[in-house]
C-alpha cells in the first residue's frame, strides 16, 4: 500500500474516531504513518483528503447498507418489507454511528463547503430515489405518480430516526415500533 492509500485509510480512521472538524493533518499523518508533507503532495490539502476519505467511507457504507436492505425485498406484504428493511437500517446505526454523526456535522457547515454540499445534494437525491424503489418498488425515473414524495417521506423518516438514535439510542424506536406507528398514522 502506497502513501496515498495509507493516508486515505488513516483519514477514515480519524473521521470515525474524531469526526470531520476535529481531525487535524497531524492526526491523519500519524494514523497513516507518513509525513505531513505527504498530504499536500497527494491531496493538496487536509480538507481535500478528508473529503475524499469521507466520500469513500460513505460509498463503502452505502454498499453494505444496500446488501443489508435487499434482504427485505422478499417479504410478502409492504408492512413486512417495511419492518425488515428498518431492522437492517437500524443495525447500521450501531455499526456506523460515527459516520451518521459526521453527516450531521457536515450539514451544519454546507454553506461554507461547496464540495460537501454537492456531495450531500447528490447523495440525498440518489437516496430519495433508492428509498422509493426499496420501500414501494417505485422507480422515480419513470415519473411514477408520487414516487418522489414517497422517497422524500422515507428520507425524512430516516433522518428523524437517525437523529433519535444518535441522541438517545435507548429510547429510539425499533423497526417493529416504526411499523406499528406507520399503521396507526395511516388510520
Amino acid at each position: 500500500m502506497g502513501n496515498r492509500e495509507r493516508l486515505l485509510d488513516g483519514a477514515k480512521q480519524c473521521l470515525y474516531a474524531k469526526g470531520y472538524r476535529a481531525t487535524t493533518a497531524r492526526d491523519v499523518a500519524t494514523a497513516a504513518g507518513v509525513s505531513l508533507a505527504a498530504i499536500g503532495y497527494h491531496f493538496g490539502s487536509t480538507e481535500a483528503l478528508l473529503n475524499q476519505a469521507l466520500f469513500e467511507a460513505v460509498a463503502e457504507w452505502s454498499e453494505e447498507l444496500g446488501r443489508a436492505l435487499s434482504a427485505g425485498g422478499d417479504k410478502d406484504t409492504p408492512a413486512e418489507r417495511f419492518e425488515a428493511i428498518w431492522t437492517a437500517v437500524l443495525a447500521t446505526f450501531a455499526a456506523h454511528r460515527p459516520l451518521w454523526a459526521i453527516q450531521f456535522e457536515l450539514i451544519g457547515n454546507v454553506d461554507h463547503a461547496p464540495e460537501i454540499r454537492e456531495f450531500l445534494v447528490t447523495a440525498q437525491r440518489r437516496g430519495r430515489d433508492e428509498l422509493a424503489a426499496l420501500f414501494a418498488g417505485v422507480d422515480p425515473a419513470t415519473d411514477a405518480p408520487g414516487a418522489r414524495q414517497l422517497g422524500a417521506f422515507h428520507q425524512a423518516l430516516l433522518a428523524g430516526v437517525m437523529t433519535q438514535w444518535l441522541v438517545d439510542p435507548d429510547e429510539a424506536p425499533s423497526a417493529r415500533e416504526l411499523a406499528e406507528a406507520l399503521r396507526a398514522a395511516a388510520q
